[in-house]
């Protein structure tokens, strides 16, 4: 089986896995409850996000479902366009499609997205697992890219 195949059956189980969670957190806390999760360094608190990353540009519900479908299709393309020598810049994307098509159906579905990790020892913005596999997929490319332009590949 090529890598490539692995990284979309990865992608899925990661969408489900945040697709559970955010429906567990919606069936037992209430909006804007704060639970203990990890003591001094993270609670769970659910919050409906009806903007983007830190709340911005809220109510923006088709600009966010267009811009969503467009950033979708083009880390797609350039996921499969990828030399399988590649292979952080596959991670990378593969990361990112799961954290755009998590929030995605959220923003789908509901009209906004769930979100609910709370750093507890830092003034952060509550997020959720699509928002982790976003940032570290880019994460990744970045440092792919920075690789590959220092290489001069």
């Amino acid at each position: 089986m090529s890598r490539k195949v692995l990284l979309l059956i990865l992608g899925f189980f990661l969408i489900v896995g945040d697709q559970l969670l955010k429906s567990w957190v919606v069936d037992h806390i209430a909006i804007g409850e704060q639970l203990t999760f990890w003591p001094g360094i993270m609670d769970l608190t659910y919050l409906q996000n009806r903007g983007a990353a830190f709340s911005m540009l809220q109510g923006q519900f088709w600009f966010f479902f267009l811009t969503t479908a467009l950033a979708m299709g083009v880390a797609g393309y350039y996921f499969f366009k990828a030399r399988a020598n590649q292979w952080e810049r596959q991670v990378g994307l593969a990361l990112m499609m799961a954290g755009g098509i998590g929030n995605f159906i959220d923003r789908a579905s509901q009209g906004f997205v769930v979100d609910m990790f709370q750093l507890t020892f830092i003034d952060f913005a509550v997020f959720n697992l699509a928002d982790s596999y976003l940032t570290v997929g880019v994460a990744i490319l970045i440092l792919d890219l920075l690789r590959e332009d220092e290489d001069g590949v």
